[in-house]
Formats: structure tokens, sequence, C-alpha cells
């Protein structure tokens, strides 16, 4: 698996963050220059469902989840350096039980 980026050089930052239940999941959009999309987010402690129009990968860059696709009879932990995709038009759900856990998240083709 390859190392996690550490920064971004030559992006856009969107100023304005994505804020999901009630604060406890916030992210920042970055716009890179070849023209995809990226969010740099925290999530704290708790259980929420995300659901996706494109296919994601989410990078944990600190901390640690638990995640069950949707469709899915399994959850699988991740930490810091995992990853886990998820496909378009589906879902998941993500489990923090302590800390924050970072992520970045990437919207694929």
């Amino acid at each position: 698996m390859s190392a996690l980026p550490t920064e971004f050089t030559n992006v856009t930052a969107v100023a304005k963050a994505n804020v999901y239940f009630d604060g406890k999941v916030v992210s920042h959009s970055i716009l890179l220059p070849d023209g995809s999309k990226k969010t740099l987010g925290l999530i704290y402690p708790g259980s929420y469902h995300f659901g996706t129009d494109k296919a994601e990968r989410m990078e944990i860059v600190a901390g640690a989840c638990t995640v069950k696709l949707t469709g899915s009879d399994a959850s699988t932990a991740y930490g810091a350096g995992q990853f886990f995709d998820v496909p378009a038009k589906s879902g998941f759900d993500i489990q923090v039980e302590s800390g924050i856990c970072e992520y970045i998240c990437s919207f694929l083709d």
C-alpha cells in the first residue's frame, strides 16, 4: 500500500465546511489542478450512515473506525494508513468509538 499524502500543493481550498450530523462529521473540499475533488475531514465518536453518488475511496489519516458497506453483513476495522472503497450509488455505515478519525475522501470515476 502506498503512503498517504501529508499535504496537497497547488490546490483550491473551499472555505465553506461540509457539516453533517450536528457537527460530528466535518470536511473541507479541495479542488486539484487536474479537476478532481477530494474532501479532508474529521469524524467524532458516534455511528453515521453516508450514501454515495459517485464511487469513493476513504483513506484513514489518523484514528480508527469500523465500516460496514451497504449490502454487506461484515464490518471491518480501519486505522491510519488504511483505506476502503465504496461503490457508486451505494453507502456505508461508519462508527468511531473514541478519539477523532481523520480522513481523505477521493471521488473516483
